[in-house]
């Protein structure tokens, strides 16, 4: 499982510009099974995502092709967390 945190960082003005790119990104990878949960971060911070079925470096190179990452309005960080306890309603997960 994979924790994608995408803070704002230097471009952050051209969100709304890059913003049906971004959503189309995140809709792929909703449709291809790879993303849970996608949200932002408060207070206005930037994002986050959950993904599993994939690799890091898939989800590294997925994570790349979003628009928001490649034109620097947000800088990504994937967090490999292997669960070892969760809520049944979480056993998909592992752990």
């Amino acid at each position: 499982m994979f924790i994608v945190l995408l803070r704002f960082a230097a471009n952050r003005g051209e969100a709304s510009r890059l913003m049906d790119g971004h959503k189309h990104w995140l809709q792929r990878g909703f449709d291809d099974g790879v993303f849970l949960l996608a949200g932002s971060l408060q207070p206005g911070l930037g994002g986050a995502v959950l993904a599993h079925n994939t690799t890091m470096t898939d989800l590294r190179a997925r994570v790349n092709a979003d628009p928001f990452v490649a034109e620097n309005v947000v800088s990504a960080e994937i967090l490999d967390v292997a669960p070892s306890r969760s809520d049944a309603r979480l056993a998909f997960l592992g752990g």
